[in-house]
């Protein structure tokens, strides 16, 4: 009958339970960070979350503890000081990886709600009530977006966006001082000489 040292099979159940938790938790990070969410449960070191960090540990450790007991000859405590560090460096490299992969995803897109009270460039005129087309830069890229205004407002200015039309925005002119220096010339309803009658 095979008789296996209980360091050994606590090794080996570290090993597999720490791997196969570790795995389930990288493929289903969405559907188990969902469920945390909803259960109010969150704990992360750095942006990383605590329980991938916490199962490569285990699963490191038990994979320093197999190596020190079948290839270096050590048990007991020694058996066990290799597995803690196997383990912090598996929990450091883990660490490591998902800090790059949080890095590399995408940053949260922006809503047309977080772009009122900015600055805009009027591309294609905008008559009166109706829409035009206002160029401005977000997150880094120029976007083009449909704009509305109250009264008309000429290619070339530059505009604020106030709020909100349908997938578009509603914008007012800046003061004469911000209208771009290469804007056609604005006609204005009153002239100096017919300001005021008589």
């Amino acid at each position: 009958m095979i008789t296996i040292p209980i360091e050994d099979a606590i090794f080996v159940l570290c090993a597999l339970v720490g791997g196969g938790l570790l795995l389930v938790t990288v493929v289903f990070d969405d559907i188990l960070g969902g469920i945390f969410d909803a259960l109010h449960i969150g704990f992360d070191i750095g942006g990383v979350s605590l329980m991938p960090l916490a199962l490569s540990f285990v699963a490191m450790f038990g994979v320093g503890g197999i190596f020190a007991t079948q290839v270096l000859d050590l048990h007991a405590a020694g058996a066990a000081a290799i597995g803690v560090v196997a383990g912090a460096i598996g929990l450091g490299l883990n660490y490591g990886l998902f800090t790059l992969l949080r890095r590399s995803e995408g940053t949260r897109p922006f809503s047309t709600g977080d772009l009122v009270g900015r600055e805009a460039f009027v591309s294609v005129a905008i008559p009166a009530g109706r829409f035009g087309t206002i160029t401005m830069r977000a997150e880094g890229q120029t976007h083009e977006f449909a704009a509305t205004a109250a009264v008309e407002i000429p290619a070339g200015a530059t505009v604020r966006i106030t709020g909100v039309a349908g997938s578009g925005f509603t914008v007012e002119l800046r003061a004469a001082s911000g209208v771009a220096s290469d804007a056609p010339p604005t006609e204005h309803p009153s002239e100096q000489g017919d300001s005021h009658a008589g």
